[in-house]
């Protein structure tokens, strides 16, 4: 995108900036336990990897999730309902995810779930909160499939009305990456590698069809196991491939030793990734060579947006001892939409929760529009996120930087 047309966001990101002061009208609610202050107890679940190589990103996830729920309750914006969080650790496994899944439908106080990080995390608990019409919001996911169903690239069919997102797919991610490498950074041969995981071969491959279209030569393929940091022989074929550029579709815990092997194997080249790969960590583990090395993630940097200067500081004095990581503006407004739907559910009864109330608010997801941390927070016909925007990272003394804001032009 133009600097003219980012300009254009900030602003109107700036006019819309995130309000939290409204509160809930009407008396409090019939259903979920007693609070204790005579109204009705909501609780939103969370679920992601708590624990493990993902848990920086993870407990992002859930600590801003935890402070919506505070602002929430500290406002009244719900009157008559007390909100609290069950956060669950899926430790990045599918099997795990839908035991935790199963566990929090189990929960009649449970009316919305905030998660996963892992898009094959979601693919096996998306049928579970279906099946008992509980509304669920990832702040990271961006498998195309997960909204739009398997044939996506054909044909778009939204396969759980349940589930929703508030950030951007790898439909838009992986072409984006795509331009910016071969339009921007004038690297014309890519050597891609991905984990063989749902995120990182669908971003790879989106990648791949974007980059080749463009004109560029996919010089090399390789698949890795994302259980090991043994990637020497990788490193030696992308240095004998001749590529100028690696693309790789994974997480950082792999992204940031395999940068770090191709180059001590004598391809000083710049690894290029997804929002997986867009934590603090990763310069740690790349290594000082990782230097222009480049991430793209969804949306713009928080500390960016104008929307976003109150949840920053509101994190901060919370006292949380992680940090919010990449996607904590993103689980803020994940846990924000799902309050939202459940004040709609609650005004419109009158002022307490109905008996289906999980379904009341699953059905009122759809029709949520705020603005929030990351700006305009609403769902299309799929679920998926209205806002499209993505950012370029760039690796500068051991960190992630801000290069380049923007949406794919396709």
């Amino acid at each position: 995108m133009r600097q003219r047309s980012l300009i254009a966001i900030t602003a109107a990101l700036a006019a819309g900036a995130l309000t939290l002061t409204a509160c809930g009208s009407r008396d409090s609610g019939d259903k979920g336990s007693d609070s204790g202050n005579g109204g009705s107890t909501v609780v939103i679940g969370v679920d992601a990897p708590l624990t493990g190589d993902l848990s920086a990103m993870g407990l992002g996830i859930k600590n801003s999730a935890d402070l919506a729920v505070r602002n929430a309750n500290k406002q009244n914006y719900v009157k008559g309902i007390t909100f609290k969080i069950e956060a669950l650790d899926d430790q990045k496994q599918p099997s795990q995810g839908q035991q935790n899944a199963t566990k929090l439908v189990a929960d009649s106080d449970v009316l919305g779930v905030v998660g996963p990080l892992n898009s094959s995390v979601a693919e096996s608990m998306q049928k579970v909160f279906d099946d008992a019409k509980l509304v669920e919001v990832s702040p990271a996911n961006t498998g195309p499939a997960l909204t739009q169903g398997a044939n996506w690239q054909t044909k778009k069919v939204r396969p759980y009305k349940s589930y929703f997102r508030t950030a951007t797919t790898d439909a838009i991610q992986g072409p984006f990456a795509a331009q910016y490498v071969f339009n921007t950074a004038k690297k014309k041969k890519v050597f891609v590698i991905d984990d063989k995981k749902t995120y990182g071969a669908g971003l790879a491959g989106t990648f791949t069809e974007e980059f080749k279209k463009l004109g560029g030569k996919v010089v090399g393929t390789e698949h890795i196991n994302p259980d090991t940091t043994d990637f020497s022989a990788v490193a030696t074929k992308v240095k004998n491939s001749g590529a100028d550029v690696v693309y790789y579709g994974g997480e950082y815990p792999q992204a940031g030793p395999l940068s770090k092997q191709i180059k001590a194997a004598g391809a000083k080249i710049p690894l290029v990734g997804g929002d997986g790969i867009n934590d603090a960590t990763y310069g740690k583990l790349a290594g000082p060579e990782a230097t222009g090395d480049l991430a793209t993630s969804v949306g713009a940097p928080v500390e960016s947006l104008p929307s976003a200067k109150q949840f920053v500081s509101d994190y901060k004095a919370a006292g949380y001892k992680d940090e919010y990581s990449a996607y904590g503006g993103y689980s803020y407004d994940s846990a924000w939409a799902i309050i939202e739907a459940v004040k709609k559910v609650v005004e419109d009864n009158g002022g307490k929760l109905p008996s289906d109330a999980r379904a009341k608010v699953t059905a009122a997801m759809q029709n949520v529009s705020f603005d929030g941390v990351t700006g305009k927070v609403s769902f299309d016909e799929f679920g998926d996120a209205t806002n499209k925007q993505l950012t370029v990272y760039a690796v500068k003394n051991g960190a992630f930087t801000a290069v380049k804001s923007g949406t794919f032009t396709g």
